[in-house]
């Protein structure tokens, strides 16, 4: 029977691929496991940003609302992928709805604790925003992408 701890979790969490040891060590000292319904909102658009989520059971939707269309569906996240990236920057508030699809297992790891941390040293600072930056580019892209089919040639 294998034990399965937050370390070792998040260790084989795509994301942390390759972080060094030490310094996956530090994170865990930020993480603890949650779980969401299906219909629960993760994030509000303009909530407090404090935690972000590494995803290992469930789907989650990423949404924007839209006053005369209601929620549109940006992206469908999924197991292997992060929830939240707000929590790096002020004034550290949801910048999208997240709505779980199904039942979702995460962990959750705590952005002010995280930001203590990666103040405290920046060589874990930076492979942590490098990580984030492709989340950051990858929301981009699919807002990008959700845009063109909203309001692409009505031809």
């Amino acid at each position: 029977m294998t034990i399965e701890t937050l370390e070792r979790t998040l260790g084989e969490h795509p994301f942390f691929a390759g972080l060094d040891a030490a310094h996956l060590a530090t994170v865990v000292g930020c993480a603890s496991n949650v779980k969401f319904e299906a219909g629960d909102f993760i994030f509000r658009d303009g909530d407090p940003a404090d935690h972000f989520y590494v995803l290992r059971q469930g789907k989650v939707s990423v949404e924007i609302f839209a006053p005369v269309r209601g929620p549109i569906r940006i992206d469908t996240l999924e197991e292997g992928d992060v929830l939240g990236f707000s929590w790096l920057f002020p004034p550290y508030r949801s910048h999208f709805d997240n709505r779980a699809i199904t039942f979702v297992r995460a962990l959750a790891l705590d952005g002010k604790c995280l930001r203590e941390k990666c103040e405290r040293d920046p060589v874990l600072g930076y492979a942590l925003m490098k990580r984030f930056a492709q989340v950051v580019m990858q929301r981009l892209e699919a807002t990008q992408l959700q845009f063109l089919d909203v309001y692409g040639d009505p031809t």
